[in-house]
Formats: C-alpha cells, sequence, structure tokens
C-alpha cells in the first residue's frame, strides 16, 4: 500500500462525491465493492444507524429491539461479505491470525460466557463484538492498494467531519450538549456532533488528528491537513479534557518511539508512563502509600472522584477473579449488589472508567492478561518488525499512534472489546494492521489480477 506524493494530488481540492467517484474508477468491479464496504463499515462505525440522539428525550437510553436487530444485521452482513472477499485474494494472511495466543484468547471468552451471570446478554453481546471486531481486523486488507486504503480512509473521515459540522451549525440542540439534557447537563454547551456524548466524539476526534497528519504526511496536502484541522478544532470545542490532553502527548510518544531503536527501550517509552497512570488512578485506590502520593499532586489524577468506581470495580474483581462476572453483562444492573452499598454514584456507573479493570471484573485475571499479551505487547513487537523490513513506515505510525492513544485512553475510559464502541474499532484496526505490516509488504500499485 505504498505511495508517493503525486498519486493524491489530482484529487486532493475535489469534493467528496469526485474522491469516491476518481478513487474507484480505476479499480474494477470486486475492487471497488471492496472499498465500499471499508467506507461503509468506517461509517456505520463512526455514524452508527441512530446519529444525533435527543439527549432531552426520557426515553433516549432505551433500547429499541428493531433498531439493534437492525445493528446486527448490518454488521453481520458486512463482516461476512468481508470474510468472503479477503478469503478469495488473502488466505495467507487470515491464516497468519491463527495463531495459538488468538486461539487462547477466543477459547477463554467463550468459557467465560459459559460462566457469565447473564449467559444470554453475554453471548448476545459477544456476537456483535465478533462482527464488529472481524470487520476492523479485515479493513487493512480490504482495499487493494495503499492509494486505495488512504482514500477510503480520507473519504470516511470527511463524511463524519462534514455531518458533525452541518448538526452544529443546523441543529445545535442534537449536537450540542445542553442544560436540558436528562442526563450530566452540567455538559451544556460541549460540542458531541452527532454522536451521543462528548466523551465519544473527542477520542474519535483525536483519531481523526493522526489520521490528518498521516495523509499530509504521505502527500495528500489538501485534505490530510483539512481533516486534521477540522477535526483538532472540534476536539477543543468537545470539552473533552482526557482525549485534549493525550492528542500531541501519545503523538509525542509515538514520534519517540518512532526513533528509538531497540526493542527493550521501545517497551520501557511505551509502558513506563502506562504502568505510572494506572497506579495514579486504580493504584490510588489499592494502596494507602499510593493514594497519600496522589493527594499531593496538582492535578486529580482520580478525575472528579471516580475511586469510589474503581473500589466497587476492584471489590467485584475480588468476588470472582478468575472467572469474572460475564463478558459484557455486570454493569447492566449493579445496584442489587452488595458491595454496591453506600456508593451512589457505583451503582449509577456504565463501567468502571478503566478498560484493564472493567476486564478483570468481566473476564478475569486471566482473560485481561490474555488481552495484554496480544492487544498491549504483541503490537510493539510487531512494529519493531515493521521497521527492521522498512514497510510502509509511515502507515505504521499512525497505527503505531492509534495503538498508544488507546492504550492510554484505556486508563480513564472503558472501550476494550467493547462491541460497536469506535474507539475500540479503530484500536483493532490499528493491531491488525501492525500484525500485517509484519509479515507481508504493502501493494504499492494496482497489480493486474489483484
Amino acid at each position: 500500500m505504498d505511495r508517493s506524493a503525486a498519486d493524491m494530488t489530482d484529487v486532493e481540492a475535489r469534493s467528496l462525491g469526485h474522491l469516491l467517484r476518481d478513487g474507484l474508477s480505476g479499480l474494477n468491479a470486486l475492487q471497488a465493492a471492496r472499498c465500499l464496504i471499508v467506507v461503509a463499515a468506517l461509517l456505520l462505525v463512526l455514524v452508527t444507524l441512530d446519529p444525533f440522539p435527543d439527549l432531552r428525550n426520557p426515553d433516549v437510553a432505551t433500547v429499541v429491539g428493531g433498531r439493534m436487530a437492525l445493528t446486527y444485521v448490518s454488521w453481520g452482513l458486512l463482516a461476512a461479505v468481508a470474510v468472503l472477499f479477503v478469503a478469495a485474494t488473502d488466505a495467507p494472511a487470515l491464516k497468519s491470525l491463527v495463531t495459538p495466543l488468538h486461539l487462547c484468547l477466543v477459547g477463554w471468552l467463550l468459557i467465560n460466557i459459559v460462566f457469565s451471570e447473564s449467559r444470554g446478554v453475554s453471548m448476545q453481546r459477544f456476537v456483535l463484538a465478533a462482527s464488529v471486531t472481524s470487520i476492523a481486523v479485515l479493513i487493512p486488507l480490504l482495499p487493494p492498494t495503499q492509494r486505495s486504503f488512504n482514500q477510503c480512509l480520507g473519504a470516511a473521515a470527511l463524511a463524519l467531519l462534514a455531518l458533525c459540522y452541518l448538526g452544529i451549525v443546523l441543529a445545535p440542540q442534537y449536537s450540542i450538549h445542553t442544560a436540558l439534557d436528562i442526563t450530566e447537563p452540567q455538559l451544556a454547551g460541549d460540542w458531541r456532533g452527532s454522536f451521543g456524548h462528548k466523551n465519544v466524539a473527542s477520542p474519535v476526534m483525536t483519531i481523526l488528528v493522526y489520521v490528518g497528519i498521516y495523509l499530509s504526511a504521505v502527500g495528500s496536502f489538501v485534505m490530510g491537513p483539512a481533516i486534521a484541522a477540522l477535526a483538532g478544532l472540534f476536539l477543543v470545542f468537545t470539552g473533552g479534557k482526557t482525549s485534549s490532553v493525550l492528542c500531541l502527548a501519545i503523538y509525542g510518544l509515538a514520534s519517540l518511539v518512532y526513533v528509538t531503536r531497540n526493542l527493550w527501550l521501545k517497551r520501557m517509552v511505551c509502558f513506563v508512563p502506562l504502568i505510572v497512570m494506572n497506579l495514579l488512578t486504580v493504584g490510588s485506590v489499592m494502596s494507602p502509600s499510593l493514594g497519600a502520593m496522589t493527594r499531593l499532586l496538582p492535578l486529580d489524577p482520580t478525575f472528579t472522584g471516580r475511586s469510589e468506581i474503581w473500589e466497587f470495580a476492584l471489590a467485584a474483581v475480588a468476588e470472582k477473579p478468575i472467572i469474572g462476572h460475564g463478558y459484557a453483562a455486570f454493569w447492566d444492573d449493579v445496584t442489587e449488589r452488595q458491595t454496591a452499598a453506600g456508593s451512589e454514584w457505583a451503582t449509577s456507573a456504565a463501567h468502571s472508567h478503566n478498560s484493564y479493570l472493567d476486564l478483570a471484573v468481566t473476564i478475569g485475571l486471566p482473560g485481561l492478561l490474555l488481552v495484554v499479551l496480544v492487544f498491549v505487547l504483541a503490537p510493539l513487537r510487531n512494529f519493531q518488525t515493521v521497521q527492521a523490513h522498512n514497510r510502509s513506515n509511515a502507515l505504521g505510525k499512525l497505527f503505531l499512534t492509534i495503538w498508544l492513544f488507546g492504550l492510554y485512553f484505556g486508563t480513564t475510559e472503558t472501550f476494550l472489546l467493547e462491541r460497536q464502541n469506535p474507539v475500540w474499532f479503530m484500536f483493532a484496526l490499528a493491531v491488525a494492521g501492525l500484525h500485517f505490516l509484519a509479515r507481508f509488504q504493502c501493494v504499492a500499485q494496482m497489480e493486474p489480477g489483484r
């Protein structure tokens, strides 16, 4: 998927419609269909089938059966079609995913579902997560060239940004938090775009900033900066503190990893600050000494009192440390749990506000360990291989940056293995991208018969 700067100059100043048309014009029907699947999947996860929810409506959180059924069907069909396309042309890449570690993770998830406190809920949500994750993993393989991959990524980003900004201008009551919101009226004035919450909009905009920087680096001198600037501006107005702080900090950290050649030094650069962040957050409620240290800091590492939620989640881990409470089934109704007594915020929380702690609660400590091995340790080793073979370093850096952002974002928010969460989707895409780049060379130009 390598490309030169000249590859994109003929489409830079054109409209989104022209970009899609011209980008697909050099492809045959099957290749064009593969690119359309990529764009459709990206828009489905970023825009969803229910954009601009009315947060003033008391029934906004009510799950509509027909709408959920459409979501499951849409993702299931896209996943099935994507697998068929990739199996026909990239069977070796698919086979490379069948590793003992990956099989152990899937096997443990299935065991966890069998012993889940809400087996039906866990199974249902696992099916959706499997469909969404499958598409995310296959997206790097679907476009026939890196040029078409870049165009698909840029087209989806521009479509989302256009929709979000149109919402701000034409329907601000549906795209900006208001004082009339049923929950969290204190967020009034924060932009959320087509998303249901600013805490979803802000990390997505951060990832789009990275996409814009990447496209600029590979020669897209109009579309790339436009995406980065529009996403960056939107990020500021979301008021998302975590994503805003992490945005440039993670890009700087990724740049440091990029110029560090030794793998062990890379690991220290990536993981030492990550461990420190987890110690300052969840660790502060586990250890009185750490708690005393964090209280001396000039900032609140518990992010306005999340310590109650972490204490509640840690108590839940202690109840079932090995098997966990069940994939995606713990937080539906925690008000009846004995460990929630006296913790008003914990009983109303939808998750633990820490991805790693949440996995320990739901799929147990063995499940957490497997996730760390697959999604935390392996990607950095893959990136080291990408650099060693000099394979599409700009694309590798994009995947590295998104992966790093997800690791650090996970210290204050929950997204790992979370069904159609857009951050999880882009994170899984980045991890898969590093996996494939470490093992296969990208297609730079169209090849006959591909």
